[in-house]
């Protein structure tokens, strides 16, 4: 009896160990300190036509890029208009969602809010809401970096208008009826979470001016850039466009 309890409780101990191992292979190798699981590399804008989907991801290919760059070619150009008139809430009140014609409008939830649950993981929200992100983990597209966000650094992350507000209006928005421009103001294929320094040093910038700080996804943001100029058929500068194709080049 002896000798048949040694054997079974070394058994126990093997199996243990092996489903230890296991669990490991299959889910906690890629888990960062913390538990908080790693941020995903994004989505190419070619295969997120509408913005629903995370992300920015790197368009590396020969053939990804050359699709990026027929994609640039059709957008119009045109010289940029007067800045005169422009202001914020010429595009409705930041991030509402009384927003009709674009996806997450009108869902119950704020536009900001709708965008980091978007990009972000292991997502924490306020207690009580199905709405409010109060942490999360991002990869940030235009440095690259993974960051662990939380609401108490909210400037840490900031929401990028692709097409700047100011740069629309100068581009034909001036034109619209308040309608059009709230839905371009909220629409997720114009918005991206990154890095807030980035964002304020983009001001109303476009790619011939400004580019994120990671040339890894420099393709990608002309390319996103000229979905939102096609979409909602605002023209860019000549500067912008020669810029956006020469990113794609390769």
């Amino acid at each position: 009896m002896p000798a048949r309890r040694t054997w079974l409780s070394a058994a126990t101990v093997f199996l243990i160990c092996a489903l230890a191992l296991a669990g490991w292979l299959l889910g906690g190798r890629d888990q960062p300190k913390g538990g908080a699981p790693a941020a995903g590399p994004g989505t190419s804008p070619l295969q997120n036509p509408d913005g629903t989907r995370p992300g920015l991801a790197p368009l590396a290919t020969a053939e990804d890029r050359r699709a990026g760059r027929e994609l640039i070619a059709q957008v119009a150009t045109a010289a940029a208009g007067p800045r005169d008139g422009y202001d914020r809430g010429e595009f409705g009140p930041a991030w509402t969602d009384s927003v009709e014609g674009v996806p997450f409008g009108g869902n119950k939830c704020d536009t900001r809010n709708d965008l980091l649950a978007r990009d972000g993981t292991a997502v924490e929200r306020k207690d009580g809401s199905d709405c409010v992100v109060t942490a999360m983990t991002i990869r940030d597209p235009y440095t690259g970096q993974t960051v662990r966000w939380s609401k108490q650094q909210a400037g840490k992350i900031q929401i990028d208008h692709v097409m700047p507000l100011s740069y629309d209006w100068q581009m034909g928005a001036a034109a619209w009826d308040r309608a059009k421009r709230v839905r371009i103001a909220n629409d997720p294929l114009n918005l991206i979470p990154a890095d807030g320094s980035q964002n304020a040093s983009k001001g109303d910038s476009g790619p011939a001016a400004w580019l994120p700080a990671d040339p890894a996804i420099h393709c990608s943001y002309a390319v996103r850039f000229a979905q939102v100029s096609l979409k909602y058929r605002l023209p860019v500068t000549e500067a912008d466009k020669k810029a956006m194709l020469r990113l794609c080049d390769g």
